[in-house]
């Protein structure tokens, strides 16, 4: 049948569900190992693939958000993808002595990160969100509920929870924990009011059965923005990372990672929105 007999939305629909069709088989032959081969030179991906739902380990593969934002890369440069998996204190050295060529692993841009590598526009939007318990959630409703005199938050030291609690809510009674699973026992015990977190964490508890009587407000209260790093100076990576990345963006494959791995909504914007 002849492709003017469908009106212009609908052929559009066609072709982006075809587009996601491809990357969903794409996904399959990465997972299980069968990616063909190219002649194209590969692209060395490091991560940490220690934080669901960014990258981690699901049944002896690595899978999450920046595993398929790289395949999707990898397939719109005409490169096979090598996804170098580290802990992530050893990213950075890694990608400064050339071992990898680019770095996707969920890293916010900072400073500090900004004097030793070189950032493309960032993909995502995120921020410290607050997890309570579920009888808390009337109480905590209101943006500005967290900042009254007097509420127990608990924060991991040296993150930029703990970071934000120390310069934003100087009446709050803060406490200290190693982990989210020792801070959600406080939680439970009623020993803090809220734990302030990474955005991933309070992402998780919509699909962890595990934590179902914890509930997050997903109302960022700092703002985050993760890139991917490139060596400093790279610059001919950098923009073709950035051309992947602004189609990515216009055809839909970027939201489509992350709803399919984000079960609640996520802002995601150009710098330039």
């Amino acid at each position: 049948m002849p492709s003017d007999f469908y009106p212009g939305c609908v052929m559009k629909t066609i072709k982006v569900f075809f587009a996601l069709c491809l990357f969903c088989t794409a996904l399959v032959q990465v997972e299980t190992g069968e990616a063909e081969t190219g002649e194209a030179e590969t692209l060395r991906v490091g991560l940490s693939p220690d934080y669901a739902p960014l990258a981690y380990r699901q049944d002896g593969r690595i899978v999450g958000i920046e595993p398929d934002n790289a395949l999707a890369v990898g397939k719109i440069l005409g490169r096979e993808v090598q996804l170098v998996p580290m802990p992530f204190d050893a990213l950075l050295p890694a990608l400064e002595r050339g071992e990898v060529d680019v770095l996707m692993s969920g890293l916010s841009v900072t400073a500090e990160r900004s004097a030793r590598v070189t950032f493309t526009e960032p993909y995502m939007r995120v921020g410290q969100m607050a997890i309570m318990y579920q009888d808390k959630i009337a109480r905590f409703s209101q943006p500005w509920a967290i900042y009254r005199e007097g509420v127990r938050v608990g924060v991991e030291p040296e993150t930029t929870g703990a970071a934000f609690a120390a310069r934003e809510l100087p009446d709050a009674e803060v406490s200290l924990f190693a982990n989210p699973d020792q801070a959600f026992k406080a939680l439970r015990e009623d020993r803090i009011d809220l734990y302030v977190h990474d955005a991933p964490t309070s992402w998780q508890l919509a699909n962890d059965s595990a934590n179902g009587d914890l509930i997050s407000t997903y109302a960022p209260l700092t703002e985050e923005m993760l890139a991917w790093a490139v060596r400093q100076g790279d610059l001919a990576l950098k923009s073709e990372l950035e051309r992947a990345l602004n189609l990515m963006r216009s055809n839909g494959t970027l939201s489509y990672i992350q709803s399919r791995w984000i079960p609640v909504q996520v802002e995601v914007k150009s710098p330039l929105q």
